[in-house]
């Protein structure tokens, strides 16, 4: 499996974003806290924090009141996701109405409140879809079809509105694997069903669900001539997102087949590696350098 198709495998999903939310936001670090706030089965729950121990995401130390039991801390590689989860959040807060009750990032150092902006790290200029290539490595075919299948990305029982980084509707676009590379391969310029058809080699039948319901969810629109599938002004940008999974995953897995997808910005032909500025001082963010303030009541 590539690494794009093994990142989304192992993060594209409501509860493993949910666990990584919490232990950024809350510091959240054992496993019935994590029960608490997520209402997620025991089972489950326990299934995405191995999975993540496993990929290096968490390591479990010994609970100092209890060391039969197990608190789960943040790797270095774990604590590198924080720019996935403001990128999602980012796109929640511009593009949903659930965003208006998030939390707002703050940036410690100008007190600018709001989204970052991506820019590349090697010429410090502003990424999108529109000045970027999205390429399409050779062995993405293969890769993208021979992996497990996409475990559920619903939380049964989580509680709702928390007044935290939720990923509702953004779970339409990333929720399971063949739905977040349908949006990849949108972003890489597939647009006819034949498209998609060949570069993931799915059945007919799950490629015109997965496509239904981006359609749905506005992420694509299906128009003429030919019926092309095109992006929308919310699915293109996703692309922070998407950015930031494909950097991430060269980081989580540097033993797979390939990378599956790469992006390369046109503007300084490089490989992107996404960097997220503030949009008040123009200075770069870090995860230290910002925090989330709740809502403040009108």
């Amino acid at each position: 499996m590539n690494a794009t198709s093994a990142t989304f495998e192992l993060l594209g999903d409501r509860l493993t974003l949910a666990v990584l939310r919490d232990a950024f936001l809350e510091r959240t670090c054992r496993f019935n806290q994590w029960l608490e706030h997520t209402g997620a089965p025991p089972a489950i729950l326990a299934d995405r924090l191995n999975a993540l121990v496993l990929r290096g995401v968490f390591h479990r130390v010994p609970q100092p009141d209890t060391p039969e039991r197990y608190e789960y801390q943040l790797t270095e590689l774990g604590l590198s996701t924080w720019q996935i989860l403001v990128c999602l959040w980012g796109w929640q807060r511009e593009w949903t109405a659930e965003g208006a009750g998030e939390p707002e990032l703050v940036h410690e150092q100008c007190g600018h409140r709001g989204p970052a902006v991506v820019v590349c790290w090697e010429c410090d200029n502003h990424i999108s879809a529109r000045n970027t290539v999205v390429e399409i490595e050779s062995d993405a075919v293969w890769s993208s079809t021979s992996g497990a299948r996409r475990r559920s990305s619903r939380l049964p029982s989580e509680p709702a509105q928390r007044g935290d980084m939720q990923f509702n509707t953004v779970m339409e676009a990333i929720g399971d694997r063949w739905s977040a590379l349908v949006t990849g391969y949108a972003l890489a310029g597939a647009r006819r069903f034949g498209d998609f058809r060949a570069a993931l080699d799915v059945s007919p039948t799950t490629l015109t669900d997965r496509l239904s319901r981006l359609c749905a969810a506005d992420i694509l629109r299906k128009c003429e001539p030919g019926q092309q599938y095109r992006l929308t002004a919310r699915g293109m940008d996703l692309f922070g997102v998407y950015a930031s999974f494909i950097w991430w995953s060269g980081q989580a897995f540097p033993d797979a087949t390939g990378r599956g997808l790469v992006i390369r910005h046109r503007l300084c032909d490089a490989l992107v590696e996404p960097v997220l500025k503030c949009r008040g001082c123009n200075s770069r963010l870090n995860r230290t350098s910002v925090r989330f303030d709740h809502v403040r009541a009108q």
